[in-house]
């Protein structure tokens, strides 16, 4: 008799609790709907031109222009997180928009692009980088990229290496070490889709994505990366930018791992001609172990440690960054 009360209770209390969980998410989802604004303006108050270039496989991509001259323009390319955009590179833009033509571009799905629910895959990045280079800048130019926009730049520069005249990548992935396969390639793509088709779902994917990009996470995320003060206006921006409509549907493909490109180093990374420099430093969840090897064995890839920084070097270490950077530029213009 007491072991059927006891059980009872147990049943009871198990009930209560998934009720009080159900109850608790249902709340959030109305409060998300109700509550949160997702047509917020995003201002980035800049000296730059801003414009939007309608790209035939991307859509609109929004994008500043600073500085002119006969120098080889550098187009600046922002890493995939949550609630990314050019914001997270505009100290670069603003520095050298001062001695040369500089283009910095917010990717499909983020920022001020465009932000339709659509199949965002590597290939449409790379394109669209492709794309602007040929039809916006008109000319080759030397690219720079942040985190994983690696991948897509690289891809772009071993297609269409007449385009893209040097790579600057800052905390790129691809450089971990291997380790055995958990899961088949087909198997791994089976599991994304699945996590996809669950993130994607309508009545809680916006509302999961006002838990991931609250001030509080947003704030969280950049003070990984930070060794120091985080620039509030950065994370203003950043949460702004979330806070669009349409800002999730990017978001929750990256979070899928879609926009990864596997074995990215043995398939793109050694087979690019143009120069390289990695610029790398101690973010977290980052691995560089296998760039050593890479730097000795292609004699077009270079390395250099940002130290006592933790992912975003060019905020915290700007003067001895941009100087390198500097005369990486200038020495592949003096080629011919």
């Amino acid at each position: 008799m007491m072991e059927k009360k006891k059980n009872h209770y147990l049943a009871g209390a198990l009930l209560g609790t998934i009720g009080a969980v159900a109850a608790t998410k249902l709340a959030w989802i109305l409060y998300s709907r109700r509550y949160i604004d997702h047509h917020a303006k995003l201002n980035i108050i800049i000296d730059a031109e801003q414009h939007t270039y309608h790209s035939p496989t991307a859509g609109d991509i929004n994008f500043y222009q600073k500085g002119s001259g006969n120098q080889t323009p550098i187009l600046l390319v922002h890493g995939l997180h949550m609630f990314a955009g050019l914001f997270d590179i505009l100290p670069i833009f603003e520095s050298f928009g001062i001695v040369r033509p500089v283009y910095a571009i917010d990717l499909p799905g983020f920022g001020r692009s465009e932000k339709t629910d659509r199949p965002y895959r590597p290939s449409m990045y790379q394109e669209a980088i492709a794309d602007f280079i040929k039809n916006q800048i008109g000319k080759p130019c030397h690219v720079l990229t942040l985190g994983n926009a690696s991948e897509f730049a690289a891809s772009a520069a071993l297609t269409d290496p007449n385009w893209i005249k040097s790579l600057v990548m800052i905390n790129p992935t691809g450089f971990a070490m291997p380790q055995p396969e958990i899961l088949a390639s087909s198997s791994r793509k089976n599991w994304e889709d699945f996590l996809l088709s669950v993130l994607r779902v309508p009545i809680w994917s916006l509302p999961l994505y006002d838990l991931i990009s609250s001030r509080t996470e947003v704030a969280d995320y950049y003070r990984g990366r930070f060794a120091y003060n985080v620039p509030t206006d950065l994370v203003e921006l950043a949460y702004t930018s979330a806070h669009q409509a349409g800002a999730h549907f990017a978001p929750m493909v990256f979070a899928s791992g879609k926009l990864s490109i596997p074995e990215i180093r043995q398939k793109v990374y050694e087979k690019i001609t143009q120069p390289v420099l990695v610029i790398y430093d101690n973010e977290v969840g980052k691995s560089f172990d296998m760039l050593p090897q890479m730097v000795r064995e292609h004699a077009n890839w270079k390395a250099w440690r940002s130290r006592n920084t933790k992912g975003m070097p060019h905020f915290e270490k700007s003067g001895e960054l941009f100087r390198e950077f500097d005369l990486f530029w200038k020495k592949q213009d003096k080629k011919k």
